[in-house]
């Protein structure tokens, strides 16, 4: 039910309008009464009305004054101003309010009823633009740690698709541009998986604020990757330093917070999504260094050190070309990662498919499936297609074509009943749907029946 506002001194013209309302539009609208510009404004902050229909004339505070102070407090409320012809420049002043309605005294039963529906139309069309667009944040919200996670995976591994990269980029508003690796070399854990990702991911978000950007990976194995990211004009010495700021803000939080003491390898600075992926081979070789827990280690003062020692060349950089040791064990980890994904991916899909089979019978919708299995219709939609090779709607149809076609051999159930058995509410629709799956009527197809 909607909420109307009648603002106007003169108590028969409230009732009035109070008695054509209730009239033409029973059980539509809850409606309030205010006799003067005072009480308008206090009943608009209780009650919040959709609408509020005000006399420009009244005692005390006047109804320009009152409608200009209740749409500041209610933005989306729809006004109508009640006029005699003799205030008809009132109106003119209203438009700088937004109101764009009004109705002249006496006011007909038909021009009041024609607006208020006109209004309703305007408020259910903005509720249901509100609500698209709400349910398309909600959607992008959902998506965005997915495409994290994706993202991060394509920078640690060689196989990686630069167009989609940079497409996910797009979508979490970021440049791999530039950027630096940050690994996190992590002791055995229990369940601690959880509360470490938060506390990462909350240290990392703070590192926005120096103009970055941050993609946390998931817990690849015994380590987890944290790729800083700026904008190609960025300084590579003030990227780096932020780098190493992050990495031991992230150890100190993990040792209070969680009581976990690990490594920290830091990359070098580097451009595109290929130098960002050597950063990363770098921060893990670094991570793993001298194998002590507790230590950070900037993969280019390791560099600086393996010159002073060998006196040519950087034995650090060496170790990561010539790699295959931390390449393969990147690579392994990423494949497991990724299996470990893919395996829990099926088995969502598997309890997806146990509850459609369960209940193809009933009135069952794509977001339902999902919401059951707690993933973004979209998502949902894509990845269930991918699993089964075929899309939410046929596999529906499928189960229910193939139960119709073992409920026929009973010859004791009407064609009408089998279309209601199997989920079905139009048997025209159902003769339809079974034509084009097996190429013959439901009558047809009995009839071929041995």
């Amino acid at each position: 039910m909607y909420r109307l506002l009648i603002a106007d001194d003169e108590a028969l013209e409230r009732e009035g309008i109070e008695w054509i309302v209730n009239r033409t539009m029973p059980d539509t609208f809850e409606i309030i009464h205010a006799e003067n510009g005072r009480i308008a404004i206090e009943k608009a902050a209780e009650f919040h009305p959709h609408i509020v229909m005000m006399d420009v004339r009244m005692p005390g505070i006047q109804g320009l004054d009152a409608l200009k102070e209740i749409k500041e407090h209610n933005p989306g409320v729809k006004m109508i101003l009640i006029t005699a012809y003799e205030y008809f420049e009132y109106a003119k002043q209203a438009l700088s309010l937004g109101v764009k309605e009004y109705v002249v005294k006496p006011a007909k039963r038909e021009q009041i009823t024609a607006l208020l529906e006109r209004l309703l139309r305007e408020i259910k069309r903005e509720r249901e633009e509100r609500n698209e667009q709400l349910a398309m944040r909600d959607q992008y919200l959902q998506l965005l740690p997915l495409a994290e996670t994706e993202i991060a995976l394509h920078l640690m591994s060689d196989q990686v698709n630069e167009t989609e990269a940079e497409s996910l980029a797009d979508i979490l508003g970021l440049s791999i541009r530039k950027g630096c690796a940050i690994v996190l070399a992590f002791p055995e854990m229990g369940d601690e998986k959880k509360r470490v990702y938060d506390t990462v991911k909350a240290q990392a978000r703070q590192s926005i604020k120096h103009g970055c950007g941050a993609v946390v990976s998931s817990m690849v194995h015994s380590h987890m990757a944290v790729f800083l990211l700026g904008q190609p004009q960025a300084s590579d010495g003030l990227l780096g330093e932020a780098a190493a700021q992050l990495g031991a803000t992230i150890a100190e939080s993990l040792s209070a917070q969680c009581g976990i003491v690990i490594s920290v390898g830091i990359g070098t600075v580097n451009s595109e999504v290929a130098g960002i992926r050597r950063s990363y081979y770098e921060a893990v070789f670094a991570s793993k260094f001298d194998g002590r827990w507790g230590s950070l280690y900037r993969f280019e003062d390791l560099n600086i050190a393996g010159r002073d020692r060998a006196g040519e060349g950087s034995a650090a950089s060496g170790a990561v070309e010539g790699a295959g040791e931390e390449s393969t064990y990147v690579e392994l980890a990423i494949r497991q990662i990724r299996e470990e994904r893919e395996q829990s991916t099926s088995n969502m899909m598997d309890r997806a498919a146990a509850y459609i089979r369960e209940r193809f019978r009933e009135d069952i919708s794509l977001e339902d499936a999902a919401e059951y299995v707690h993933l973004n219709p979209y998502y949902f939609s894509k990845v269930f297609k991918q699993q089964t090779g075929e899309s939410f709607i046929d596999y529906v149809t499928r189960l229910r074509i193939d139960q119709a076609k073992e409920l026929m051999k009973d010859e004791a159930l009407s064609l009408k009943e089998v279309c209601y058995a199997v989920g079905y509410k139009d048997p025209n629709y159902f003769s339809r749907v079974f034509k084009k799956v097996t190429g013959a009527t439901p009558t047809e197809y009995r009839l071929q029946m041995p």
